[in-house]
């Protein structure tokens, strides 16, 4: 699995912060960012968790897989991958 290069990691970062961000920015995310793993979940999946950075829409965590393990990081340097939460919407 390839890491997640900081070039790679701003691209993704510059998707998520933009104004009009949607999901859909990340229909292509596999052939854009070939080797990084790119997950969707519920809020819920990662209660507890601190996001790596957070946007109005989204939250971003990141992940590694150093030691074949799959583990949450805050280390950019040794991520191969990322977690992409969209915020629900508050009354």
């Amino acid at each position: 699995m390839s890491s997640l290069s900081a070039d790679k990691l701003a691209e993704i970062e510059a998707l998520l912060a933009a104004p009009d961000a949607e999901l859909a920015a990340f229909a292509d995310f596999r052939q854009r960012f070939p080797g990084v793993s790119y997950t969707r979940c519920d809020p819920s999946d990662v209660d507890g968790e601190t996001p790596y950075k957070e946007f109005a829409r989204f939250n971003l965590y990141l992940v590694s897989a150093v030691n074949h393990c799959v583990t949450m990081t805050r280390d950019p340097a040794i991520a191969t991958g990322i977690i992409v939460v969209e915020n629900k919407a508050k009354p």
